[in-house]
This record gives C-alpha cells, sequence and structure tokens, in this order.
C-alpha cells in the first residue's frame, strides 16, 4: 500500500476522506463519488480496495461509530463534520479493520489530519483514538453487546426501519439481516447467450484473471449466473467490453423467469432502465420479437441503449413516453421503483435517506403503474410485478389491493427472496394472469 506520508492523491485514506467530505457538501450517492474518484485515482488493486473499504464501511456504520465519538466528546465540543469523518475513519480502522494494526490506524489518521489542514485538531483526534486503544477489549464487548440489546444502534441502522423488520421477520432473521446490509456485497454475472456461452465465457475469464464460481439457484438454473471472486477493473476486460456478460444479483433474474418470453411476443418492461432485465428477456427471446423498454426519466434511457448496445440487443426499442394502445403486449414486466430495502448492502446511504411516509408514496405510484400495465396487455397474456423491497405493503399487499379492483386478473404465483433465506438480495415477484 501507498505509505501515508506521501502526499499525493495516490493514497487511499486521503481519497477516501475527500470522498466522504464531498458526501456531505455534494449530496450525491456515494457509490457515485466513490467511482468518480476511484477511476482517476490510478491505485493498486490493494489500495483500491481499502479505500473502497474504508469509504463504504464508514457510511454504513456511521450511526455506531458517531456513538464512540459522543462517548469521548465533552458536552458542547462536538466537532466540525470534516474532523468527524477522520475519526470515523480512525475508529472503523481501529475496531472494524482486523488487517490493520490499531496503533498503525491511529498514526495514519493523525498524519491524514494534519495534511487536511487541520494541525492544530490533530491532537483531539489523537486523544480521543489513543484513548480508545486503551479501552479496546472493553470497547468490542460494548460494540458486541450493543447488537442484542440496541440492534438499531448496534447495526447502524434507523430504529424505525429495526422495528419494522422485527415486527415482520422476527428478532432472529432481523439480525440476520442487519448483519447481511453491513457485509461487501458480492459481485455476479449473467452470461450473454446472444453472443457467446458459459463454456467460452470462462475459458476466456481464466486467460483475462477472472476468478470465478458458478452460482446456481432454482430460478437461474445451471451456467447462466456466476460469482466473480475477484478481478481487475470489469471495464479493463475485452468480455465485458464485447458484451459476453451482464453484472447482475441472481435474483434479479427471477422476474425474467417469471415472465417465461418466448421467441417472437411483443414484450413491455415498464421502468426498464438500467436495462438487466430487458437485456436478459431479449436473451430469452434469442433477440426474436419485439420488446418496449420503457422509462419515465430521459436521462436513464441512455443506459439502456448502451446496455442494448453492448450486448447486442436488437429487438429492444427505448422510450420514455407511454401511449401504447389497449391490448397491445403479450407480457408486461412492471419492475417498480421501490424503498430498495432488498439492496441496502449494495446502497451505502439508503438507510439514512429512506424515511417512512416513502413507503406509503411508493405504494402509490406502484399501483399506477400496474393498471398502467393491465390496460396494454392482451387477452390471455401475464402480467409479471417485481420490487427490490422487503416491505409487504410494495408487495403481497398491494397485488391483494390491485386484484381486488382489476378483478379480470389471478394471482398464479408470488415469491418474496429474503437474504437470510435465500442468499441473495431481496427482491418480490408476483406473476398475475388474466382470470
Amino acid at each position: 500500500m501507498t505509505p501515508l506520508n506521501v502526499v499525493n492523491e495516490q493514497n487511499p485514506r486521503q481519497i477516501a476522506a475527500r470522498v466522504l467530505s464531498q458526501r456531505l457538501t455534494n449530496g450525491e450517492f456515494t457509490e457515485n463519488l466513490l467511482e468518480t474518484a476511484l477511476a482517476s485515482a490510478g491505485l493498486s488493486p490493494a489500495d483500491r480496495g481499502l479505500c473502497h473499504e474504508l469509504v463504504c464501511g464508514v457510511v454504513r456504520w456511521q450511526a455506531t461509530l458517531d456513538r464512540l465519538i459522543a462517548r469521548k466528546t465533552p458536552p458542547g465540543r462536538e466537532p466540525r463534520p470534516a474532523l468527524i469523518n477522520l475519526l470515523r475513519l480512525g475508529l472503523y480502522q481501529i475496531f472494524w479493520l482486523d488487517r490493520i494494526p490499531p496503533h498503525a490506524a491511529v498514526h495514519e489518521t493523525v498524519e491524514l489530519a494534519k495534511r487536511s489542514g487541520y494541525v492544530s485538531q490533530s491532537g483531539f483526534i489523537n486523544a480521543i483514538l489513543r484513548g480508545y486503544l486503551r479501552e479496546f477489549d472493553e470497547v468490542k464487548k460494548i460494540l458486541a453487546d450493543m447488537k442484542i440489546s440496541q440492534p438499531a444502534l448496534g447495526w447502524s441502522h434507523p430504529e424505525w426501519l429495526v422495528e419494522r423488520w422485527r415486527k415482520n421477520y422476527g428478532d432472529e432473521n432481523t439480525s440476520a439481516l442487519l448483519e447481511w446490509n453491513n457485509t461487501p456485497p458480492k459481485t455476479f454475472a449473467r452470461v450473454n447467450t446472444l453472443k457467446t456461452d458459459a463454456g467460452k465465457l470462462v475459458e476466456r475469464w481464466r486467460a483475462e484473471n477472472v476468478e470465478y464460481d458458478f452460482c446456481t439457484r432454482d430460478w437461474t438454473g445451471e451456467n447462466l449466473a456466476f460469482e466473480l471472486k475477484s478481478h481487475p477493473p470489469l471495464k479493463s476486460l475485452g468480455s465485458f467490453r464485447d458484451g459476453w456478460f451482464y453484472l447482475q444479483d441472481p435474483s434479479t433474474l427471477l422476474a425474467g423467469r417469471e415472465l417465461g418470453a418466448l421467441p417472437g411476443e411483443t414484450i413491455l418492461d415498464l421502468c426498464a432502465a438500467p436495462g438487466g432485465k430487458a437485456t436478459f428477456i431479449a436473451q430469452q427471446m434469442n433477440n426474436e420479437g419485439r420488446i418496449v423498454a420503457h422509462d419515465s426519466f430521459a436521462d436513464r434511457l441512455k443506459l439502456i441503449r448502451e446496455n442494448c448496445t453492448r450486448l447486442g440487443v436488437t429487438c429492444a426499442e427505448v422510450t420514455a413516453t407511454f401511449n401504447f394502445q389497449p391490448a397491445t403486449f403479450d407480457r408486461v414486466l412492471v419492475d417498480a421503483p421501490c424503498s430498495n430495502t432488498g439492496v441496502m448492502r449494495r446502497r451505502v446511504d439508503l438507510r439514512w435517506l429512506i424515511q417512512p411516509p416513502e413507503i406509503e408514496r411508493l405504494r402509490a405510484t406502484q399501483l399506477v403503474l400496474l393498471n398502467q400495465a393491465a390496460t396494454v396487455l392482451k387477452p390471455g397474456g401475464v402480467l409479471v410485478y417485481s420490487t427490490c423491497s422487503l416491505e409487504p405493503e410494495e408487495n403481497s399487499k398491494l397485488v391483494k389491493q390491485f386484484l381486488a379492483t382489476n378483478t379480470g386478473f389471478k394471482l398464479e404465483t408470488e415469491h418474496q427472496l429474503l437474504p437470510f433465506a435465500d442468499g441473495v438480495d431481496g427482491a418480490y415477484v408476483a406473476r398475475l394472469v388474466t382470470a
């Protein structure tokens, strides 16, 4: 790793501190800020991994870290936000990163504070962090106990969300879910059979130094999904640029399987950006037929087009306009905007942004989309509703509400994937057919 006393932008801790500072001032998502910073940093794979771990870890464990900071800060002397970020970085390395010696974490954080223009405050940072070194064993026990006695604080989640999950899933499953959300997500890929097959893809991966493992679930079958264990930057891979695979959690393949699109059919993918499900549907149809990939946000249509081009999808058209005639489509997929609580470990800011009223607001949008989809479906067609939410109000309860006023439909199947039970991102999929 780059020595900390080298003053340049190649230091992973400096970059992490800058990204965390930008997060406070720019209002952008952490993942976007981090991707931009790392793209131009030229870090080694090890330093790149460290920077990513520091940023995402600090954001995930923010509430717990802040409790530790408050525990050592006199009332009325709360440090300014920039110093809080530095303390978070130091404490995260001490208590969450076993591979970094605690004394080294203290030294490097203090030096980082000095180089960041906080020379006069470096003694304050040093005092707090060294104080925690002396209490290391005691604090580790406190942190472990908090996960049981105060799970929201111990696992660094909003209290209201933890209570909601405890009510819906019970204490044991909620603890497993909280732990899942604080674990760095794995990377999965779907082979693109429009351009290659699994055998050719893994052979090429071996040549590109990609370490992989097969990923099989009931709804994926064999040789469709893979876990990428380690790899060079993905955009540097010829197999990626040539469209031989698409990054996609196995949970997102369930909706396409339930849709069951066939070659020659006409399909509507509502809320299609960034195009993962639309391109998988095209793969199932062998590029034969017509897919309309719709999204209300025009700036996201570019992502769909880019992915279709890279993956060789030729049967899809992209639009932001919903002006379809009744009974136009054989099958419709409504991949509705939702609270995203099933993918919280992938979206590190989400737990701090979502609020209870958001779920009810989203329900109204979801119901509108389902009703719109019903009007353009052919008689005898298939309507699939999916979210990446864990909340019944957005899933089974919403489908029941739809069926109560759309008596021409019936629920054929529904699946709720739960991270603690299925080992994948959370997702809900309901297959509706005309009664």
